[in-house]
């Protein structure tokens, strides 16, 4: 049984007493597992609480007990992880006024808010590029820059910045096409590993081509895999289709739930949710491309995974997936709705560092290890392109020179999120 999750706009129940007094009680059970985490205690099991992979948790745990590794300094981090928001989701389940509850709503709906600067600026850069739909759709070298800045864009999405998608009229797009090129050199200092080029030789091949986006952040990172589905199906033939994986419980604080699929779309369309406008025609230029946006939902262009329309059930234990605590190396076998579904399309993106790291099994790679090599048995199952951010050690595909200049400098490279790796790998 898969359990609904709501937010905190959603209606307080009647008897506030008892809500008030489960309250308390989730909080005083949260203070106890800092207590335990901060003096490495044994991760506790997860109850039976109604919900997904109990068995599947508990199993690995008493493994990493028979190999006294299943205390929270001990255990594997990308597990102990998991198992913490897997815990968190219980804590609320077992009760009766918030099981279900998203404790981070408001805090991802407030980031969101004050994103409203860039949104509008790229909406606005968004409607430039509206005016010059007929000439891109024929011309391939101007895709090519105009995709380089969408991935970008992408990219680095998981931080507001005002640089992301400069302006473009017709001669913008042209100016791109050659200092483009000098500012995509000007990045590669940041970007340690870069295979835009090579992943886009693979999209340039497609026509009407589906594409399946791993979601990571909500709020602003979410609002730029919208801008780049929204290039990918209304300014190029290479797809018809986008779907979109969200995690189907509050996941690692600011992961993308259904909920927040909905409250992204709900909170561009309200008056009053970002502060300011800079302009009438700057929210006129974001109603239009949010409009575009609903169109494309209802007609199933782009589709929520858990909203499929064939067979609900085989998509929604296809998105329990994203919760399990194993890295997708096994993905064939561990999650076998996933890797079928995935194994059809033209392009899996995955975002963000969480993907990163379970891809590459979280594992202590030599850093100039390929890319394919360190995701093991799933290299070649189908087009994968990861965009991330260092917020986790694991790095690989970067040059060991690279590395250890960075290194002597004394940079946080692997963490800091200052520094970023694009990885593709084609299909066999």
């Amino acid at each position: 049984m898969t359990i609904e999750i709501q937010n905190s706009s959603e209606k307080a129940p009647q008897n506030i007493t008892e809500n008030i007094n489960e309250g308390k009680k989730i909080i005083e059970t949260i203070s106890r597992l800092k207590y335990e985490m901060a003096r490495d205690y044994p991760l506790e099991k997860v109850p039976e609480d109604g919900d997904m992979y109990v068995a599947e948790y508990n199993a690995d745990l008493e493994r990493l007990a028979q190999s006294s590794r299943n205390t929270w300094f001990t255990a594997p981090w990308l597990f102990a992880e998991c198992h913490l928001y897997r815990l968190l989701r219980s804590y609320f389940n077992q009760t009766k006024h918030w099981r279900g509850f998203d404790p981070f709503f408001a805090q991802k709906n407030e980031t969101f808010k004050n994103s409203g600067a860039a949104v509008f600026q790229i909406a606005s850069t968004m409607d430039q590029i509206e005016k010059e739909k007929d000439i891109l759709k024929n011309d391939p070298e101007k895709l090519q820059a105009l995709y380089r800045e969408m991935i970008q864009m992408c990219l680095w999405g998981n931080a507001t910045d005002l640089s992301l998608l400069t302006h473009m009229s017709h001669e913008d797009i042209e100016r791109l096409q050659t200092v483009g090129k000098e500012a995509q050199q000007a990045r590669k200092e940041f970007i340690l590993l870069d295979n835009q080029d090579e992943a886009w030789e693979h999209i340039s091949k497609l026509k009407g081509g589906r594409c399946d986006i791993v979601l990571d952040n909500s709020g602003f990172e979410l609002f730029t895999d919208f801008v780049l589905a929204d290039f990918f199906v209304t300014y190029t033939p290479y797809f018809s289709k986008i779907i979109f994986h969200p995690k189907l419980m509050p996941w690692f604080v600011s992961d993308v739930n259904p909920a927040d699929f909905d409250e992204t779309i709900k909170s561009m369309e309200a008056d009053a949710f970002f502060a300011h406008a800079p302009s009438l025609e700057a929210k006129e230029n974001l109603a239009r491309m949010v409009s575009r946006w609903k169109k494309y939902i209802e007609d199933g262009t782009f589709t929520l995974a858990t909203r499929m329309r064939d067979s609900n059930e085989d998509f929604i234990q296809m998105t329990k997936y994203w919760t399990a605590p194993w890295p997708y190396w096994n993905m064939e076998a561990q999650g076998p709705k996933a890797w079928d579904w995935l194994s059809k399309s033209e392009l899996v993106i995955f975002k963000g560092d969480l993907n990163y790291r379970k891809l590459t099994g979280d594992t202590q790679w030599p850093v100039s290890t390929p890319f394919k090599d360190a995701i093991g048995p799933l290299a070649g199952s189908f087009p994968i392109l990861s965009l991330r951010t260092n917020k986790a050690d694991v790095a690989v595909g970067v040059s060991e020179e690279v590395a250890r200049a960075l290194d002597e400098k004394g940079e946080r490279w692997r963490v800091s999120g200052k520094y970023a790796l694009v990885s593709f790998l084609g299909r066999d």
